[in-house]
């Protein structure tokens, strides 16, 4: 059975009439000027700019830029539900040697609580995406129609501000809306707040302008999404549909958020591949402690993590942290191991980012560090920085001239001969046909190894199906000549 708004939202019908009739004035001519009490569902398309939002090739630049060919955004406000359907293509931003640009097609669902996405290509099976559901969710209702049935229905405060009115309502217990109308009774503007396991409790502010008459809907024509400082989109609205039929229903894969596994893998004496999901991490085993390489995704991920290593290595700390960048794939589960007592080895200037960020709060989701308030320690170098306990040495040097990320580094064990690295070679499965050109981060890598002269036998990427050799990144980056 389909829920009204209002059960979605966790409020009956009665409450939200009662909310409605004791909000000013302003708020009830913005529900009528959008139509929003009619308007049950609604889809726009556009075209403009989409930001990759937590990988930024620095600390102090913005999230990467999309060209954005098509966006469409399909709401069902009744159950709470929207797709968006988007085609894009990365824009190489200059000075950048990035790889050809590609078009990509994405296909993301909500339903509630649930998110998913169905891949475009290939076997369309639905894949379970339970980090993104809080900030879908957000997009609903931070829509023009979606966040004034949402104030109506949660007895928003009003208050002039400036020129306008400042609307702001609470979702729950957790989730606060804050708007603006102007003196046309237009939204002009709305911020929100969601969790992110790098930067906490993160705005996400939404600008709207051009307001137009599309096919007798009043909607923005143009809108401005920023997302942890920086835009995360840039649409030009081209056409707005009212009341489309939409029949969002959840997938039996998306149904239940998979489960966080960790495999380990020796791959020499002390020296373990822990796999089991798309990041992976190396222990390495020293005499009263272990270096552990990398803590990607979330707290969730480090803490399976943890719990793996008590029974691989038992008995010894995790004495140090090796983070390979900053993107928030590959930092969000840091701060765990902060909490655990770790120190984090980074490349500069990780070190000062971190130390900012982490000052955030983390009240929509309570992290370990959150409760423990733990300083984070740090040892951040450049170039070339070597941990050992008199037995076993680790070597960490920086990825030169890479344009992934400018603090990027790699880890070498020079007795075992294995490269440990991410994001500059993602080896394919055995017998894939090879990409259609050549990888320039993957060239960088194979450079830096030939600089830096490192024996490599074997390379433990941190992405990828398996363990490969220096002859695969060769062949990858059609080297055929070992003299190359």
């Amino acid at each position: 059975m389909r829920r009204t708004i209002y059960q979605a939202l966790g409020l009956s019908i009665a409450m939200a009439a009662a909310g409605c009739a004791s909000q000013p004035h302003s708020l009830e001519l913005a529900n009528q000027a959008a139509g929003a009490t009619n308007i049950k569902s609604i889809e726009f398309s556009g075209s403009g700019r989409w930001y990759q939002f937590g990988q930024a090739p620095n600390p102090d630049l913005p999230w990467p830029p999309f060209e954005l060919k098509n966006y469409t955004a399909g709401i069902d406000y009744d159950s709470a539900s929207a797709r968006v359907q988007i085609t894009r293509s990365q824009i190489i931003e200059p000075g950048r040697n990035r790889p050809a640009p590609v078009e990509q097609k994405v296909d993301q669902y909500i339903s509630g609580s649930t998110a998913w996405n169905v891949p475009t290509t290939g076997n369309a099976v639905p894949t379970a995406q339970p980090a993104a559901a809080e900030e879908r969710a957000a997009e609903i209702w931070a829509t023009p129609q979606g966040f004034l049935k949402a104030a109506l229905a949660h007895q928003a405060k009003s208050e002039a501000v400036g020129d306008g009115t400042e609307v702001s309502f609470s979702l729950g217990d957790k989730y606060r809306y804050v708007g603006k109308l102007n003196k046309l009774n237009q939204l002009t503007g709305v911020k929100t707040w969601i969790d992110n396991p790098v930067l906490g409790d993160t705005l996400v502010e939404t600008q709207y302008s051009d307001y137009r008459d599309f096919g007798g809907v009043q909607f923005p024509g143009h809108i401005v999404r920023n997302q942890g400082g920086f835009p995360v989109l840039d649409l030009r609205v081209a056409s707005v549909k009212a009341n489309p039929a939409l029949n969002i229903s959840i997938p039996q894969e998306a149904a239940k958020a998979p489960e966080v596994n960790v495999i380990s893998t020796k791959l020499a004496d002390g020296v373990f591949y822990l796999t089991g999901g798309t990041h992976h991490s190396v222990a390495i085993e020293l005499k009263d402690h272990i270096v552990l390489v990398e803590a990607p995704l979330n707290e969730e991920r480090s803490r399976a993590l943890i719990a793996k290593l008590n029974t691989v290595v038992p008995n010894k700390p995790i004495k140090y942290l090796v983070n390979t960048h900053a993107h928030f794939d590959h930092s969000g589960g840091l701060r765990t191991f902060v909490d655990a007592g770790a120190t984090i080895v980074t490349h500069q200037p990780n070190d000062s980012y971190y130390a900012k960020i982490w000052a955030n709060p983390h009240s929509l989701k309570a992290d370990l560090l959150e409760k423990s308030h733990k300083p984070a320690r740090f040892e951040s170098f450049s170039g070339k920085h070597v941990l050992s306990d008199g037995q076993r040495s680790i070597e960490i040097h920086s990825i030169a001239g890479n344009s992934h990320n400018d603090a990027f580094v790699l880890v070498y064990l020079p007795a075992e001969k294995i490269l440990v690295e991410v994001d500059a070679y993602t080896p394919l499965a055995a017998n894939a046909p090879a990409p259609a050109s050549v990888n320039p981060y993957s060239v960088n890598l194979y450079q830096n190894i030939r600089k830096l002269g490192l024996d490599v036998e074997r390379i433990a990427a941190l992405h990828g199906p398996r363990v490969v050799t220096l002859a695969d990144l060769r062949a990858a980056i059609g080297l055929t000549s070992a003299n190359n």
